[in-house]
Protein backbone atom coordinates (compact mmCIF):
# COMPACT_ATOMS: atom_id res chain seq x y z
CA UNK A 1 0.00 0.00 0.00
CA UNK A 2 1.40 3.12 -0.68
CA UNK A 3 1.90 5.76 2.11
CA UNK A 4 1.92 9.19 1.73
CA UNK A 5 4.01 12.19 3.87
CA UNK A 6 3.12 16.12 3.77
CA UNK A 7 5.58 18.46 4.54
CA UNK A 8 6.14 22.37 4.04
CA UNK A 9 3.59 23.34 6.37
CA UNK A 10 3.70 26.18 8.66
CA UNK A 11 3.16 29.57 10.22
CA UNK A 12 2.96 32.18 7.59
CA UNK A 13 2.11 36.20 7.53
CA UNK A 14 -0.48 37.07 4.99
CA UNK A 15 0.44 37.58 1.99
CA UNK A 16 3.41 35.29 2.40
CA UNK A 17 3.96 31.76 0.18
CA UNK A 18 4.81 28.18 1.30
CA UNK A 19 5.20 25.16 -0.80
CA UNK A 20 3.52 22.09 0.43
CA UNK A 21 5.20 18.64 -0.81
CA UNK A 22 3.77 15.03 -0.64
CA UNK A 23 6.13 12.27 -0.92
CA UNK A 24 5.22 8.71 -2.00
CA UNK A 25 6.02 5.80 -1.21
CA UNK A 26 5.88 2.77 -3.77
CA UNK A 27 7.30 2.16 -7.44
CA UNK A 28 4.40 3.20 -9.33
CA UNK A 29 3.85 6.99 -8.54
CA UNK A 30 2.98 7.68 -11.81
CA UNK A 31 0.36 5.17 -12.08
CA UNK A 32 -2.07 7.68 -10.08
CA UNK A 33 -3.84 10.81 -10.27
CA UNK A 34 -2.71 13.14 -7.10
CA UNK A 35 -5.02 15.77 -5.47
CA UNK A 36 -5.03 18.28 -2.42
CA UNK A 37 -7.52 18.96 -0.40
CA UNK A 38 -7.98 20.85 2.95
CA UNK A 39 -10.01 20.99 6.47
CA UNK A 40 -10.21 24.30 8.51
CA UNK A 41 -11.31 23.75 12.21
CA UNK A 42 -15.29 23.10 12.29
CA UNK A 43 -15.38 23.06 8.40
CA UNK A 44 -15.64 19.88 6.12
CA UNK A 45 -12.87 18.70 4.35
CA UNK A 46 -13.11 20.61 0.81
CA UNK A 47 -11.16 20.00 -2.24
CA UNK A 48 -8.11 22.56 -3.37
CA UNK A 49 -6.35 20.69 -6.60
CA UNK A 50 -5.59 17.77 -8.62
CA UNK A 51 -3.41 16.64 -10.96
CA UNK A 52 -3.20 14.02 -13.95
CA UNK A 53 -0.90 11.15 -13.57
CA UNK A 54 1.89 12.44 -16.20
CA UNK A 55 1.13 15.82 -14.74
CA UNK A 56 -0.65 17.35 -17.97
CA UNK A 57 -3.81 18.48 -16.78
CA UNK A 58 -4.88 20.11 -13.32
CA UNK A 59 -8.04 21.17 -11.26
CA UNK A 60 -8.53 24.25 -8.76
CA UNK A 61 -11.34 24.86 -6.84
CA UNK A 62 -12.86 27.97 -8.16
CA UNK A 63 -11.99 29.99 -5.66
CA UNK A 64 -8.20 29.30 -5.44
CA UNK A 65 -7.22 29.45 -9.26
CA UNK A 66 -4.35 32.24 -9.58
CA UNK A 67 -2.91 31.71 -6.37
CA UNK A 68 -2.35 27.66 -6.04
CA UNK A 69 -0.17 25.76 -8.37
CA UNK A 70 -0.60 22.01 -8.21
CA UNK A 71 2.81 20.10 -10.09
CA UNK A 72 4.12 16.82 -9.84
CA UNK A 73 7.40 15.16 -9.92
CA UNK A 74 7.26 11.60 -10.95
CA UNK A 75 10.95 10.48 -10.77
CA UNK A 76 11.24 12.57 -7.31
CA UNK A 77 7.53 10.18 -6.38
CA UNK A 78 6.12 14.16 -4.97
CA UNK A 79 3.08 16.30 -5.69
CA UNK A 80 3.98 19.93 -4.70
CA UNK A 81 1.22 22.78 -3.77
CA UNK A 82 2.59 25.93 -4.37
CA UNK A 83 0.45 28.18 -2.06
CA UNK A 84 0.70 32.64 -2.91
CA UNK A 85 -0.84 35.34 -1.59
CA UNK A 86 -2.08 33.13 1.51
CA UNK A 87 -4.93 34.97 3.21
CA UNK A 88 -6.03 33.81 6.95
CA UNK A 89 -8.53 32.18 5.71
CA UNK A 90 -6.33 29.59 3.54
CA UNK A 91 -5.27 28.10 7.54
CA UNK A 92 -6.10 24.62 7.75
CA UNK A 93 -4.69 20.94 7.85
CA UNK A 94 -4.03 20.31 4.07
CA UNK A 95 -4.01 16.80 3.07
CA UNK A 96 -2.57 14.93 0.34
CA UNK A 97 -4.39 12.19 -1.56
CA UNK A 98 -3.93 9.57 -4.18
CA UNK A 99 -6.35 8.18 -6.91
CA UNK A 100 -5.75 4.72 -8.35
CA UNK A 101 -9.22 5.11 -10.28
CA UNK A 102 -9.40 6.47 -14.11
CA UNK A 103 -11.95 9.34 -13.90
CA UNK A 104 -12.40 12.65 -16.32
CA UNK A 105 -12.23 14.77 -13.43
CA UNK A 106 -11.00 15.05 -9.49
CA UNK A 107 -12.36 16.81 -7.07
CA UNK A 108 -14.52 14.84 -5.00
CA UNK A 109 -13.63 13.06 -1.73
CA UNK A 110 -14.52 9.91 -3.15
CA UNK A 111 -12.22 10.42 -6.30
CA UNK A 112 -9.49 9.14 -3.60
CA UNK A 113 -8.39 6.24 -2.24
CA UNK A 114 -5.44 6.72 -0.04
CA UNK A 115 -5.06 9.76 2.32
CA UNK A 116 -2.05 11.35 3.91
CA UNK A 117 -1.70 12.61 7.85
CA UNK A 118 -2.32 15.95 6.89
CA UNK A 119 -0.05 19.11 7.74
CA UNK A 120 -0.81 22.30 9.13
CA UNK A 121 -0.95 25.56 7.07
CA UNK A 122 -1.66 29.12 9.60
CA UNK A 123 -2.02 32.23 8.30
CA UNK A 124 -1.51 34.98 10.08
CA UNK A 125 -3.37 38.40 9.34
Amino acid sequence: QVQLVESGGGLVQAGGSLRLSCAASGRTFSSYAMGWFRQAPGKEREFVAAITRSGSNTEYADSLKGRFTISRDNSKKTVYLQMNSLKPEDTAVYYCALSTYYRSTYYRQGDFDSWGQGTQVTVSS
